[in-house]
């Protein structure tokens, strides 16, 4: 799997390439900066944004596309500069037809590093490694849309497990509810107990995702 990170900004737009699988070796495949001039009008930044954008999925054309999901900021104008930025990157890749997974910034240093709290200095360490690069990559947003793309290839096949396991038990709730809601008395208790086992069902499958995720992430390093 191919996937193009983006750690958005208005400034510098963080863009990694990644390639590789849940449990292989990585490699990286591209990284960069998309740069816009601070002085210049808002609307120019952002096509100047979506025009390298596009230029990076023209050239290595990924499977999927990881963009960091924005956080509340007591910066409000940076926090506003940020969304727009993702915002872009976002439209870009569904033009494209190209799947798009939000990722927050606790879990991609989790995924990469073991740590939620890690610091950038920890979170490029940890990319050079796992990509044996020389060096870290300059500047930090370009370390930081590497770690998106590693996040997404190590927890997406769990998300999609897990995804599509909620999916099976919710279906199967509902068919029983509906047998049960045409039988005589008794239906209620049975639709509940329908309902409860969902339920049980739902926190059975967030486990096992869990845990192939940290098996999987185990695997790669």
């Amino acid at each position: 799997m191919r996937v193009l990170g983006v750690d958005p900004g208005l400034t510098r737009c963080g863009i990694g390439v990644v390639d590789g699988t849940a449990g292989r070796p990585l490699t990286m495949a591209g990284v960069g900066v998309v740069r816009t001039p601070a002085d210049a009008p808002i609307g120019d930044r952002l096509v100047l944004i979506e025009q390298g954008i596009e230029a990076w999925l023209d050239e290595h054309r990924p499977e999927a596309v990881a963009v960091e999901r924005v956080f509340s900021q007591h910066n409000v104008r940076t926090v506003m500069g940020t969304a727009q930025a993702s915002a872009v990157a976002i439209l870009c890749a569904a033009r494209r037809g190209l799947p798009v997974h939000l990722h927050t910034p606790s879990e991609v240093k989790a995924a990469v590093t073991g740590s939620g709290r890690a610091d950038k200095a920890q979170v490029g360490a940890m990319v050079t490694r796992l990509l044996r690069l020389d060096a870290p990559p300059k500047p930090a947003d370009a370390a930081d849309a590497l770690a998106l793309a590693i996040c997404h290839i190590w927890r997406g096949p769990a998300t999609d497990r897990l995804r599509q396991a909620v999916a099976a038990q919710t279906a199967a709730a509902r068919t029983a509810a509906a047998r049960t809601a045409t039988r005589a008395p008794g239906a209620a208790p049975a639709a509940r107990n329908a309902a409860a086992r969902t339920t049980a069902a739902r926190a059975v499958a967030a486990r096992t995702a869990r845990t192939a995720a940290v098996s999987d992430q185990e695997s790669a390093t």
